[in-house]
């Protein structure tokens, strides 16, 4: 491959197959239950999943059949009580499943903590306690004696009154102690990691607890108090726990970062009336009313969960679907047959393969822990450097969540905030998904070109005959985009999609039958539990914004800095966004920044697609954004470089991704706003410039190394080329131009400077 490799590499020649790349990391803070315990699990999981499926496509049993089964929703369900059950079996299912804790490795012996244990088990009398309460409440208000007004049934929970008592001492005290106590309890709780935890299950039990009472109180006209000072005390109680649950879950399954921001931001809320300028609100709010508010469709229950409920889970469980049926395998190896004998194979393969794959799975470090345990040993085997190898992946992972159709999980919410149709977002993120992995391909490109690399050999790659044959598996991707431009609701398409993967498997040697279905929506059950507690965490952020106005005021400062400089307004918008997005998944970052920044924006004049693309472009590109960059850490992990040497990388391969939304700025004909033939010169004189700026980055031009005087011409055509318009992109080819005929008439060395006389 280059002469780099060590001998003893160059003599393997077995095929390289990718096996299991689509299947979901086993955390190291996952219990691996088995026996009875595995088989409740597991059916709870595939329950929850196939609840999902059945809401969303409106099936009713009863309907159906004209049986009617007690305790089971009738669908379709109201909106709020759909999401509060959606987080409620989240949360449950989360404490089963994740520990609070990190568990030794496979065979080490660990410790019991029985006295924990014990003490835990306690809390579920304060648990039991809330539960029969909320349960005597729904029974309350069924009952028919409660006042009426409006059609709606009245629900007096004020001081002195007997409700209020209740809400009080028997149902929102035990309820925080236990709660709180389990948290805590969990924290110092050690069991086997085959073995359900006492915390956690207290934690499970409470999770129903605050549903019931939820789901009862807000059937009354107590929601529309909702976020003012007369609302019931009981919801401040279970808003309160909700919320440390939903704290508590999001640290067990996507770390501190996002916990820490959402717990800035709280403090933030209680603080805001001490505070000077725009940070400063006129008074202070009280526990009741923040909590009494964020638990509604302005905070928690708002864009965030809903999209979690609808379209992100139901793409889990396509891509759960895809698991079972190896699809995820084929794609690798198809870009591996592909792609494979191009100069540096195995890093282009990464850019092919794993665009695929992170569209589908909607986080960046995910996909790279997916595919990357196939691609960085292979591109470290062909020369690339341990931190290259590592910044490749992470860069073209990131990518995957702004690729059409799925585009991960951000472009759903982009819908749901701005009512734009999720087919006109899909069709406005082509070209810019297209100059992203452009930009991607050609630093690869030209990185093997400096170094001399070529392709893979063709016995080591799997047979591009082979590959065509099974090109039937991208049916379910292609009855996907089909039925969404058919004018299909996404809901529709994603289900049609779902089932054809099912059919499609018929097809291989694995092929699902009801056991598979079954053990599909099992997988889709435990992979959803992340995204869904990430956006619930990033709603309590919404929440905050909402209540507190903060985010006008960020409108009023950027357009402050619009007055001096539209271009400097844009930079700080920039700023905010990878800020925001350092340390969190992609969907909460671009929910919180587009929360923030896109008003501010959209205030500017801008249009409000233009607007939230620009935000979620830099949401996704702070996963490869130094200081803290997930989706490098993560591929440093699996290739063993620095962590901090591999984000700083996978930035550089990623600086030309950096230009694109200002390109969709200045020119909207790149979100294909525009007739054809606009359309058509935007994207041609974006890629060209991207071309330009990857080679000044890189310092490879047209065959040759580039001096340093001569990249720097090559990037400043590039910018010229950013506005779209005629004379500057004419001025870019020009600069362009004579780049190229410097390098060829004078031949400068690398290391050449331009003469300075007569400075002495």
């Amino acid at each position: 491959m280059t002469d780099k490799i060590d001998q003893s590499a160059e003599d393997v020649g077995d095929k390289v197959l990718a096996e299991g790349v689509d299947e979901e990391p086993i955390e190291s803070n996952r219990r691996l239950f088995d026996g009875r315990a595995y088989l409740v699990m597991a059916g709870l999981s595939a329950l929850y999943a196939a609840f999902h499926m059945v809401a969303l496509n409106g099936v009713s049993i009863s309907a159906w059949t004209g049986i009617t089964i007690p305790f089971l929703p009738q669908f379709p369900m109201e909106t709020w009580n759909f999401r509060i059950a959606h987080i409620a079996g989240a949360l449950a299912l989360g404490f089963l499943l994740f520990s609070a804790h990190i568990f030794h490795a496979t065979g080490a012996p660990h410790r019991e903590t029985r006295v924990v244990s014990i003490l835990a088990l306690l809390l579920l009398v304060p648990a039991f306690v809330s539960g029969a309460t909320a349960i005597s409440f729904v029974h309350l208000i069924h009952s028919g004696t409660l006042p009426q007004m409006g059609g709606l049934t009245t629900w007096a929970a004020f001081p002195g009154t007997e409700i209020y008592e209740n809400e009080v001492w028997w149902f929102g005290v035990p309820l925080l102690i236990a709660t709180f106590g389990a948290i805590v309890a969990g924290w110092l709780e050690r069991r086997g990691r085959e073995r359900f935890a006492a915390s956690d299950v207290v934690l499970a039990v409470c999770a129903m607890v605050v549903a019931t009472y939820f789901i009862a109180i807000y059937d009354t006209a107590a929601r529309n108090s909702v976020g003012t000072t007369f609302v019931p005390i009981g919801v401040a109680f279970a808003a309160t726990a909700g919320s440390a649950m939903i704290l508590e879950l999001t640290r067990r399954v996507a770390g501190l970062a996002l916990v820490i921001i959402t717990a800035v931001f709280l403090i933030y809320t209680f603080t805001a009336h001490l505070l000077p300028g725009i940070l400063a609100v006129q008074s202070a709010y009280t526990w009741q009313r923040f909590f009494g508010h964020v638990y509604s469709d302005a905070g928690i229950l708002g864009p965030t969960t809903a999209v979690s409920s609808t379209y992100i889970i139901l793409f889990i469980i396509f891509a759960a679907f895809l698991q079972a049926s190896k699809v995820g395998d084929y794609f690798v190896n198809f870009a591996f047959a592909a792609a494979g004998r191009a100069r540096g194979g195995p890093a282009k393969v990464a850019i092919f393969a794993s665009g695929l794959m992170g569209m589908i799975n909607g986080t960046s470090a995910g996909n790279v822990v997916a595919t990357g345990s196939l691609t960085i040993p292979l591109m470290k085997r062909v020369g690339y450097e341990k931190k290259t190898a590592g910044a490749v992946e992470a860069a073209a992972s990131t990518g995957g969540q702004i690729m059409p159709p799925i585009m991960g999980a951000g472009a759903f919410i982009m819908a749901e905030i701005t009512g734009i149709p999720y087919q006109d977002i899909a069709i406005a993120a082509i070209i810019p998904a297209v100059l992203y992995f452009v930009s991607i391909y050609f630093m690869v490109d030209f990185e093997a070109a400096k170094l001399g690399m070529r392709g893979m050999r063709d016995d080591e790659l799997p047979n591009f005959k082979d590959m065509v044959a099974r090109v039937y598996l991208f049916v379910p991707i292609i009855i996907l985009i089909a039925a969404l431009f058919m004018g299909y609701s996404v809901i529709r398409a994603g289900t049609l999609a779902t089932v054809s993967a099912a059919v499609v498997s018929w097809f291989t040697p694995h092929r699902m039958g009801l056991r598979s279905i079954i053990k599909a929506f099992e997988l889709a059950g435990v992979m959803s539990i992340q995204i869904i507690a990430v956006c619930a965490c990033a709603g309590i952020i919404v929440g905050v914004i909402s209540l507190t106005g903060v985010g006008a005021r960020f409108s009023s400062l950027l357009l402050d800095l619009a007055a001096a400089s539209q271009l400097l307004a844009l930079f700080f918008a920039m700023c905010i966004a990878i800020l925001l997005g350092m340390g969190m998944p992609t969907t909460a970052a671009y929910a919180v920044a587009a929360s923030v920044v896109a008003p501010g924006l959209v205030q500017l004049g801008i249009p409000t697609l233009t607007a939230h693309f620009f935000v979620f472009y830099f949401a996704v590109l702070s996963a490869i954004t130094p200081p803290v960059a997930l989706a490098s850490y993560a591929a440093a992990g699996i290739s063993g470089a620095n962590p901090m040497a591999t984000s700083v990388t996978s930035f550089k391969f990623g600086l030309a991704a950096f230009i694109v939304p200002f390109m969709f700025f200045y020119n909207s004909a790149i979100l294909m706003d525009g007739d054809a033939i606009d359309i058509m010169r935007a994207g041609g004189t974006a890629i060209v410039g991207v071309f330009l700026l990857s080679s000044g980055v890189q310092g490879w031009f047209l065959g040759k190394v580039a001096a340093s005087y001569l990249r720097l011409g090559l990037a400043a055509s590039a910018l010229l080329m950013i506005e779209g318009g005629l004379w500057t992109d004419l001025a870019g080819l020009s600069v362009a131009a004579a780049v190229f005929a410097v390098q060829r008439l004078v031949q400068p060395k690398p290391g050449d400077g331009i003469p300075v006389r007569g400075a002495d």
